[in-house]
């Protein structure tokens, strides 16, 4: 262990960033695609225009995905407990969003293999809820990380999980999937706006605008509910950082309101919760100006300055448990051994630049809006 660079509390610091960082790359690059199949019934009204609007994400909804394969990957790798636990409990939610993820690139390949008006609307219903039940299913999935789940270990650290299915959807989690809902259709809108001209993009202007209005507002309600009706965690006493994880050694105290503890430390952090609103009333405006480009870049931003908002009021818990607070998960005592993150780190410093390189030549090489005419030219188009 002395031959590596770097200490294990700063290796599991900096995964706990990469992580942040990997969902936030999720959110802004797929939730556009999201954002797009669940406007699509409301931007698209004839066979022409929903052709249009599908093939905007058609190209790219593959590698866009890649985020989530990488973001799950990297919780098995660097956090196993909150892999097992998340993915064993959340076990139907996860099936659910398997579900409605399967219906995008069937929908895609499907929908014009045959020329009836049923069949296509068929698929379209399919892409809609290929969008719509992700984005939604990830919002309350966050939601609940703020409630906690309902589990916790046994002293051989075998994990007990006592919550339903149903039991996930309470109303504050759904408060925190319509956020999420408004937020990725806003910036699907603002990818219309930029990839397409004429009645959609029109229509995605004025959705995508009501969208962002309504994604400043329900944050904002979220975050007043945080703050005097959910309870939160904080940890008593000095937690080790550089001890081998155990989730059992540690004491957890609970108080409503406990999650605004780190922006009282740290008042600076106050930042993130004011930009996700004013990026998503600026973008609001830059839609309504049908300055697609501009809006994206404010939407991405109130993506990021969302996630990062729930992030410091978290940290450094990962998972928390709500019926036994001490079995909660935190970065520093649910990781993968010293040795295994620094590989990774490696591995992810070699590859996550190509990834951006690969990604970023792909946006060029598709640059352009998608026409009617363009559609005729290219006869691999959906």
């Amino acid at each position: 262990m002395d031959t590596i660079p770097l200490d294990y509390e700063t290796l599991r610091l900096i995964w706990w960033l990469l992580l942040g960082i990997l969902l936030i790359g999720f959110a802004v690059m797929d939730g556009f695609d999201l954002g797009v199949g669940t406007l699509l019934p409301a931007v698209a009204r004839t066979d022409a225009e929903r052709r249009l609007v599908l093939n905007v994400v058609g190209p790219v909804w593959e590698g866009n995905q890649v985020w989530l394969i990488v973001g799950g990957a990297a919780i098995f790798a660097a956090f196993p407990a909150l892999y097992a636990v998340s993915f064993s409990g959340f076990y139907l939610a996860m099936f659910l969003i398997l579900f409605a993820l399967i219906l995008r690139p069937v929908g895609f390949k499907f929908r014009s293999k045959v020329e009836d008006k049923r069949w296509r609307a068929v698929w379209d219903w399919g892409l809609f809820i290929g969008g719509f039940v992700p984005a939604l299913v990830f919002g309350v999935a966050m939601g609940n990380v703020l409630l906690g789940a309902p589990f916790h270990f046994d002293d051989t650290l075998r994990i007990y999980y006592t919550g339903g299915f149903f039991a996930l959807l309470s109303p504050f989690a759904v408060l925190c999937g319509l956020v999420s809902v408004s937020m990725l259709v806003a910036h699907g809108a603002a990818m219309l706006t930029i990839k397409t001209d004429g009645p959609v993009a029109m229509r995605a202007r004025r959705y995508g605008s009501l969208a962002a209005l309504a994604t400043a507002v329900l944050f904002v309600l979220a975050g007043i509910w945080v703050a005097f009706g959910i309870t939160g965690h904080t940890i008593v006493g000095v937690a080790d950082t550089a001890a081998a994880s155990n989730p059992l050694f540690k004491q957890v105290a609970s108080a409503t309101g406990g999650w605004m503890a780190n922006y009282q430390a740290m008042p600076w952090t106050w930042i993130f919760p004011v930009l996700g609103v004013l990026g998503a009333l600026l973008s609001a405006l830059l839609l309504r100006a049908g300055r697609g480009g501009s809006a994206f870049l404010a939407s991405a931003l109130a993506i990021a300055s969302i996630i990062l908002t729930e992030g410091v009021a978290v940290f450094p818990f990962l998972l928390p448990s709500s019926t036994h607070p001490s079995s909660s998960l935190t970065l520093w005592d649910s990781s993968s051994s010293h040795l295994t993150l620094f590989v990774m780190l490696v591995v992810t410093c070699l590859f996550l630049p190509l990834i951006i390189l690969y990604t970023s030549w792909v946006y060029r090489v598709l640059r352009g809006k998608v026409s009617p005419e363009s559609l005729e030219q290219n006869h691999n188009s959906y």
